[in-house]
């Protein structure tokens, strides 16, 4: 359930290589922005754009005149960046993906078709194709303990040697409004986590979220 096989269909993300390199998604985090400096530069300057020194734009891609793309980032094909959005670098954006109003993207990538639509934070995270977080929904990405980033799930506990790692949203995922997904949450393919929820730790696939931190697999119909 953890590994990025399990987690993501790399067919849908420019990271597709670099991912490959790896066997846990958040021991790619440390690389991101390298990996779009390289990216960057290797992109179809027919297609993409380069806004700013280090900030690629693809033309059919759509910015908002008050959103903030900071170097390095890259902006996918029909990718619709909002009014208010802040995306503080270190990202990459997939294809037909949404980033909202007051939205903050930091060191993260996110899948083709994401949508981060209304006041999100998103921190130190890689987020699976088709996986979208609810209004007001964040990734906290430092405990409060400043301690390293434990995963833990399964009765297992891996230590990941990160102070700051947000959460590893699995392809299809669906995050509640004003939910808090806690540093090292992994969420596996297709599950579901309801509104106002506190999540930790490891989520199974096809799992439901419920409130008071319940976990249910989803019925088979």
């Amino acid at each position: 359930m953890l590994t990025i096989p399990e987690l993501y269909d790399l067919s849908h993300t420019l990271a597709v290589d670099y991912l490959r390199q790896f066997t846990y998604p958040w021991e790619a985090l440390a690389g991101i922005r390298q990996l779009i400096l390289t990216l960057g530069e290797q992109l179809d300057k027919t297609e993409y754009r380069e806004v700013a020194p280090q900030v690629w734009v693809h033309v059919t891609a759509t910015v908002a005149p008050t959103a903030y793309l900071g170097a390095p980032c890259i902006i996918g094909p029909e990718t619709e960046v909002r009014h208010g959005a802040f995306v503080r670098g270190s990202a990459l954006v997939g294809a037909h993906c949404v980033v909202g109003n007051s939205v903050e993207l930091k060191n993260v990538i996110l899948f083709d078709n994401v949508q981060t639509p209304h006041y999100n934070y998103v921190g130190d995270s890689i987020l699976g194709y088709r996986s979208h977080m609810g209004a007001g929904s964040i990734t906290s990405n430092v405990k409060s303990d400043k301690t390293l980033v434990v995963v833990r799930g399964g009765g297992e506990a891996i230590e990941t040697g990160l102070k700051k790692m947000g959460a590893m949203l699995g392809d299809r995922v669906e995050v509640g409004c004003n939910s808090v997904l806690n540093p090292g949450t992994v969420i596996g393919r297709d599950s579901n986590v309801y509104p106002l929820s506190c999540v930790r730790g490891v989520i199974p696939p096809e799992s439901i979220v419920k409130t008071g931190g319940v976990v249910v697999p989803k019925r088979k119909d």
